[in-house]
This record gives C-alpha cells, sequence and structure tokens, in this order.
C-alpha cells in the first residue's frame, strides 16, 4: 500500500466514524434502573439496550449475561411491535412474558427498549405504574437533543 492511499484511509476512517458511547454505561440512565430496582420489591434486574439489541446500561444478577440478554430483548422488541402493526396497525408500548420463575416486561423507550426481570410473586401492577414512567425518563435521557444539551452545559461550565 502506498503511502498516499494509506494517508487518505486514516483520514476517511476519521471522517467516516460514527460517534458512540464507549463501554462505559450511562451513568444517569444507570441511577434509573437502580431506583427502578429500589421502588419495586421483588424486581430481580433491569437492562436498556437499542431496538437493534445493544447494550446501553444494565442492573442484572451475576448469573444473567447482559449483551446475550439485550440481543433477546430486542429480538422480542421487533416481534411484538410487528404483531401489534400487523393487528392493529398501531404502535407498541410493551410486552409481559408470564414465566413459571418470573416474569420479563419490556417497555419500548425511545430508540431503546427497558427491560425488566421479576419474580414470579411481583405485583405487576405496581411493576407497570413504575416501570412505564421510567422507560419515558430512560427515552428521555437518551434522546439526542438532550445528550446535545448536556454537552454543551458539561463545555460551557468547564
Amino acid at each position: 500500500m502506498t503511502a498516499r492511499k494509506k494517508l487518505l484511509g486514516n483520514v476517511m476512517g476519521r471522517l467516516t466514524k460514527v460517534a458512540m458511547s464507549g463501554p462505559e454505561p450511562n451513568a444517569a440512565v444507570l441511577l434509573e434502573l437502580k431506583a427502578l430496582r429500589d421502588r419495586v420489591p421483588r424486581l430481580t434486574g433491569a437492562l436498556v439496550a437499542s431496538n437493534d439489541g445493544l447494550l446501553v446500561a444494565h442492573d442484572l444478577p451475576a448469573q444473567i449475561e447482559p449483551n446475550g440478554m439485550a440481543a433477546m430483548a430486542a429480538s422480542q422488541l421487533s416481534l411484538s411491535h410487528r404483531l401489534a402493526t400487523t393487528a392493529h396497525g398501531g404502535g407498541f408500548s410493551e410486552v409481559v412474558v408470564h414465566g413459571t420463575s418470573g416474569h420479563v416486561v419490556i417497555y419500548a423507550a425511545g430508540w431503546t427498549s427497558l427491560t425488566v426481570l421479576a419474580a414470579p410473586e411481583v405485583n405487576i401492577g405496581r411493576l407497570h405504574l413504575e416501570s412505564r414512567p421510567a422507560a419515558r425518563a430512560i427515552a428521555d435521557l437518551l434522546t439526542p437533543v438532550a445528550i446535545d444539551a448536556r454537552s454543551e452545559q458539561t463545555t460551557k461550565t468547564h
């Protein structure tokens, strides 16, 4: 490879890279997950993932692999959205999976989803009462406008 092609490749690579958050979870989203877990008795874990399955943040027990759970949540979200759209022509807001050993609830949250895991004894009404506003708050925290505003505010204060 010539030096010119290498230089051109480096320049093009820098110009075309998409800014992504690193492996550090979003601190505000993580606080929201922990607060949700504190508010809902028998909640066993929660995570936020992008609609394409990339993990944003999690508060899961050690035995659950977060990246795999994020991918499964995105698959369920996509399937549920498609089912709701086909059946009723409307949007999707949540899906509840009742299992013998617990519940999994996935809430749409903007370009992400909030997945909540709960023990079988959880009060589902309370779970929804606390999780729906949490999903809206997470969506607000992760909107590009909110992220840009926080970045500008941080830049102005430093």
